[in-house]
């Protein structure tokens, strides 16, 4: 497994010194839809690119969260479209080949109700929700705005962190999954403090109400 994942990362970052920020916008897109393309193997190549002079790290970082933005529009205006039922009959049908099942939709559903919109925000920096975590917010109609800028922001955390990753560490895979490893629980952390305090402050604003 790690081999095939080598190779993936060496293909991407041939990919990205031809095609530059065209390449990781695209990538990181088809990231946020429903395609099984984990980010961890398209930011950091990119960032490393970036540590060798061949693209710009601010480039990149905004090509990642352009990209992501882009994919979650994309699910967002399919959910809106098409409607609960309809997405889940295909997530029955073809959901084995996204990595998706009804079930874990469902709990990222029910995560999405209970908090609202910052769901949209943290949904982009846990795995297994970010690519997904548009869905709900599409189905529930939220203003486009906000998912928007939600979206953007919590897709800027992640990719920054990916690129800086790539940047500092892309010569040393081990210090490179390591940081990837540590950063990633640090996030986690971070979003559970987040939805802590947001869950607090709801509920002493309803006691004041």
């Amino acid at each position: 497994m790690e081999v095939y994942i080598k190779s993936i990362v060496e293909h991407f970052l041939l990919l990205f010194e031809k095609s530059g920020y065209a390449g990781v916008f695209f990538l990181m897109a088809l990231e946020s839809t429903l395609v099984p393309i984990p980010s961890e193997v398209i930011m950091p190549p990119a960032g490393y690119l970036a540590s060798q002079g061949k693209l710009s790290l601010v480039g990149v970082v905004l090509a990642g969260t352009f990209g992501s933005l882009a994919g979650a529009l994309t699910n967002y205006y399919l959910a809106l479209k098409l409607g609960r039922p309809a997405l889940l009959r295909f997530i029955r049908r073809y959901g084995k080949y996204l990595l998706l099942t009804e079930e874990s939709f469902k709990k990222v559903e029910h995560f999405w109700g209970n908090h609202g919109h910052i769901s949209t925000f943290v949904g982009r920096l846990l795995p297994g929700t970010r690519h997904v975590i548009s869905i709900p917010a599409g189905l529930a109609r939220m203003a486009l705005f906000l998912f928007s800028l939600y979206t953007a922001l919590g897709a800027l955390i992640w990719c920054s962190f990916l690129a800086l990753c790539g940047y500092y560490f892309g010569k040393n895979e081990e210090l490179l999954k390591s940081a990837l490893h540590k950063g990633s629980y640090g996030l986690i952390i971070g979003v559970l403090v987040i939805i802590a305090l947001y869950v607090y402050f709801k509920v002493v604003r309803k006691k004041h109400s």
